[in-house]
Order: structure tokens, then sequence, then C-alpha cells
């Protein structure tokens, strides 16, 4: 199911093969729309290390209990050619000009942590 012009749902399933759940699609296509807005400016590909995670899953790898992976607002980024602290530098500049979402940005050695929860948290 194609989600965005360069975002399909099956990017955002759990490693552990779990579909999204019906009661958080809304959250997936969101997530995915405001990805596509950083995907159009940065003119390069997104690859999704994780999005949604089943709540097995996520116990398993040591999630948080109240992540947002576990309703499907959240991914973890690359780009290539990208650190995560440019990756970070420009959602924070495309939030700023309210083309993204306001929610969480999380930076972390090779990847970027972002959500959309709604208000700032950062780390």
């Amino acid at each position: 199911m194609q989600l965005t012009e360069n975002f399909e749902l099956i990017e955002f399933i759990c490693k552990d093969g779990s579909p999204v759940p019906d009661e958080y699609m809304h959250n997936v296509k969101l997530l995915a729309e405001n990805l596509q807005v950083l995907r159009d400016e940065l003119g390069e590909p997104i690859h999704i290390n994780s999005a949604y995670r089943s709540p097995n899953y996520n116990k398993r790898i040591g999630g948080k209990p109240a992540s947002k992976h576990l309703i499907a607002q959240a991914a973890d980024i690359t780009v290539k050619g990208k650190t995560p602290k440019q990756l970070a530098v420009m959602i924070e500049r495309l939030i700023s000009q309210r083309k993204m979402k306001q929610g969480g940005l999380g930076i972390y050695p090779g990847f970027v942590h972002y959500d959309v929860r709604g208000t700032k948290a950062r780390w």
C-alpha cells in the first residue's frame, strides 16, 4: 500500500513481521507524510531502520515501555551521506518552518529518531 509518493506501508511494519494495527494506520500515514516532506527537501531516499514495533518486539529489543514506535508514530531513519546531526538540523528547520509536525527528535550513533507526538521532545 502506497502511503505517499516515496513511502510504502511495508517500510513501516515491525521487524518481526507484525503489520501496523488498523487502529494506528492514521499515525503511520501522518508519519509518512512528514517523512515525505523531509524526503522532498533532501531529494534523496530515506531508509527506515525501525518504525512500528509490536509490544513483544519492543520489549525484546529493550525499547521504552511508552515508545512512540508502539503506536506507529515514530521512525528511526538514515540517509546515505548524511550524519544523524545533519538530518536532525534539517528536521529542526522544517519543524520551525511548520513544514513538518512538531515531535520527538533524538540523535543516536548512526540514526535519527523522529516522531509525530505533537509536542517538542529532544534528546
